[in-house]
C-alpha cells in the first residue's frame, strides 16, 4: 500500500498553484495561531498582490496560497472557449532553444529522447518474431518518433527510446529525462497544466474489455460488484472516478483496488482471473483483443471521444511549434506518413477505415 503523497506544487501553463503542507506543529494553540495567520494572509493577498505575479513570499511554515486565474489557463478560459486539442501552438520549422540544445549533444548523445512504451500491441511494442528478433521497437507510435528525429536531427534512427510505465508520462517529462512523450497519451486540461501538447494525431475513446463469456454489456449495470481494472494517472481511471460520483456507474463497481501502474498490466490481470474487466482507450483495447482471443471489446462504440498528442515541456514552444508542422508535413504525406503508418499498425485491428481515428484538421492559439 502506498504511503500518502504530500500535497505537491502545481504549475500551469500561464499560472500557478503551489500547495504545501503545514507539518511539525505540536498543541493545539501552535494550530490555532497558524490557521489565524493562514486566515489573514488570504485575506489580505488581494491587496498586497498585483494582476500577473506569480506567486508571494512567507516565513518558513506559511503556506503560499496563489490561485490559477481563469484568464491564466486556456483550458478554464470562457474567452477561448475550445476543447483542449484545439489548445496548441502554430506549426513552424524554426530553431529555438530547445531544439538548439537537442542539436548540440555530440557524438552518440546526439539523439532525440522520447518517452514510449514498449508493450502496446501495434503502438509500441517488441515482436520477438521480426528481423531483429524483437531487439527493436515498431509500432504506430514508433513510426511517428522516427518521423519527427528525421525532421529534428536529419536521422529517423537518432532517438534513444526510453520505456516508461503509463504513470510515469508526465515526470519524465517534468524532470527532464525526456524531450518529449509519444505514448497514446490523451490530450486533456488537467494533464495541459503540467506538460505542453503537439496537436492531435489519433482520435479514440474509452472502453470496455472482458471476456467473452462475461455477461458485461459495457460501462453500465452490469458491472456493479465487478473489479474494473484501470492503469493510475489514465483518463480511463479519471473517467470512471467521475461516472461513479456522478451515479452514472453502480457503487458497488470496484475501481480503486484494482489500479495499476501500466495499463498492459490489467490485461495480464483479467488473463489471471484477478478483474472482471478492463477500460482504456478503444484503440488499444482492439489491440489486447488482438493478442488474446478470449477477450472483447464490450458495447458497440467509445463512450467517451479523446485525442492522442505529443507531450513535451510546458517552456518548449519551439519544440511544440516543430513537432506540429512535422505532423502537418506528415499527414500529407500518403506514401510514407499517417495513412501508411495506420494501414501497416491499426488497420487489421481498428478497420480499413481510417477516418474514424483520422483527427481533425487541427486548431491553434496564438502565442507570442
Amino acid at each position: 500500500m502506498r504511503a500518502p503523497h504530500a500535497p505537491k506544487a502545481r504549475r500551469t501553463r500561464r499560472g500557478r498553484t503551489l500547495r504545501t503542507g503545514l507539518k511539525g506543529w505540536g498543541g493545539v494553540a501552535a494550530m490555532a495561531v497558524v490557521c489565524a495567520l493562514a486566515v489573514a494572509f488570504v485575506l489580505l493577498l488581494p491587496l498586497t498582490q498585483s494582476p500577473g505575479e506569480g506567486q508571494s513570499t512567507g516565513g518558513p511554515g506559511v503556506a503560499h496560497a496563489v490561485q490559477a486565474r481563469a484568464e491564466d489557463d486556456p483550458c478554464l478560459n470562457p474567452q477561448i472557449k475550445k476543447a483542449p486539442e484545439k489548445q496548441t501552438l502554430s506549426p513552424s520549422g524554426a530553431d529555438g532553444d530547445t531544439i538548439k540544445k537537442i542539436k548540440a549533444r555530440e557524438g552518440e548523445k546526439r539523439k532525440l529522447i522520447v518517452g514510449v512504451d514498449q508493450n502496446s500491441y501495434r503502438w509500441g511494442y517488441r515482436d520477438p518474431n521480426n528481423d531483429e528478433g524483437g531487439n527493436t521497437l515498431e509500432g504506430f507510435d514508433i513510426d511517428l518518433v522516427h518521423r519527427i528525429a528525421q525532421e529534428i536531427l536529419g536521422d529517423p534512427n537518432a532517438v534513444q527510446f526510453k520505456a516508461i510505465p503509463t504513470n510515469q508520462r508526465i515526470p519524465a517529462i517534468q524532470s527532464g529525462r525526456v524531450d518529449m512523450v509519444v505514448r497514446t497519451m490523451t490530450i486533456n486540461c488537467t494533464r495541459m497544466a503540467d506538460v505542453a501538447f503537439s496537436a492531435p494525431y489519433f482520435k479514440t475513446g474509452q472502453q470496455v474489455l472482458a471476456p467473452k463469456s462475461s455477461p458485461i454489456t459495457g460501462p453500465d449495470g452490469s458491472l456493479a460488484d465487478k473489479k474494473v481494472c484501470t492503469a493510475a494517472s489514465s483518463t480511463a481511471n479519471s473517467e470512471l472516478k467521475a461516472r461513479q460520483k456522478a451515479g452514472k456507474l453502480p457503487k458497488t463497481t470496484d475501481i480503486t483496488s484494482t489500479v495499476v501502474p501500466n495499463q498492459l498490466d490489467c490485461l495480464v490481470r483479467i488473463q489471471l482471473g484477478e478483474v472482471d474487466a478492463v477500460v482504456t482507450d478503444g484503440a488499444l483495447a482492439a489491440s489486447q483483443a488482438a493478442q488474446d482471443p478470449t477477450v472483447e471489446l464490450k458495447g458497440d462504440a467509445p463512450f467517451t471521444t479523446e485525442y492522442y498528442g505529443v507531450a513535451m515541456k510546458l517552456d518548449a514552444d519551439d519544440l511544440v511549434r516543430r513537432v506540429n508542422q512535422i505532423l502537418v508535413d506528415y499527414r500529407k504525406d500518403t506514401a510514407n506518413g499517417w495513412q501508411a503508418s495506420y494501414d501497416k499498425w491499426l488497420s487489421a485491428t481498428l478497420g480499413t477505415d481510417s477516418a474514424k481515428s483520422e483527427p481533425p484538421a487541427p486548431e491553434y492559439l496564438r502565442k507570442s
